[in-house]
């Protein structure tokens, strides 16, 4: 059974948090910055680290393993800023996301690719475009567009 949605060959970007393996499809992604200094801001959710300057623009950060419920992301010589292209309604809202690291590019069939799994009515699994099959390994497919809350995003778009 391939997850719905997914009709066609698609390359994503692979990262790491924790040891589990995510990607993101290749055209939400804008680009991968090395960890540079985030400025704080006050009274944001857990999972916004702060904001960095991109270019002269205020990115907001996320820390994905906060939002799904991981530890905190240590900063190490391979924790990188993977920038990307949510849907925020009518309008696209640039993100920065941390990554323990990234692993490469890839290129998955939508035979590879199972849908997400139904883990009880409680657990939100909306967030997960897919389970890909990749060399051996399972790999989640983030759905970038709903891995935030609408409210979530406009809180994270007032701090920028």
């Amino acid at each position: 059974m391939s997850a719905t949605g997914i009709t066609a060959t698609v390359q994503y970007l692979t990262f790491k948090l924790d040891e589990e393996v995510f990607a993101l499809d290749v055209a939400t992604v804008r680009e991968i910055l090395e960890y540079t200094g985030i400025t704080k801001v006050p009274q944001t959710p857990d999972f916004m680290r702060g904001v960095i300057n991109l270019r002269g623009s205020v990115v907001p950060v996320i820390d994905l393993r906060l939002k799904f419920g991981m530890s905190t992301t240590l900063q190490t010589v391979n924790t990188c800023i993977v920038v990307v292209e949510v849907d925020l309604e009518d309008e696209t809202l640039v993100l920065g996301l941390l990554a323990d690291s990234v692993q490469e590019v890839i290129e998955m069939e939508p035979e590879q690719i199972e849908a997400a799994p139904h883990i009880g009515t409680r657990l939100n699994t909306a967030f997960i475009k897919g389970m890909g099959k990749y060399d051996n390994r399972f790999v989640m497919i983030l759905d970038i567009d709903n891995v935030f809350t609408g409210e979530e995003l406009h809180k994270v778009q007032d701090s920028g």
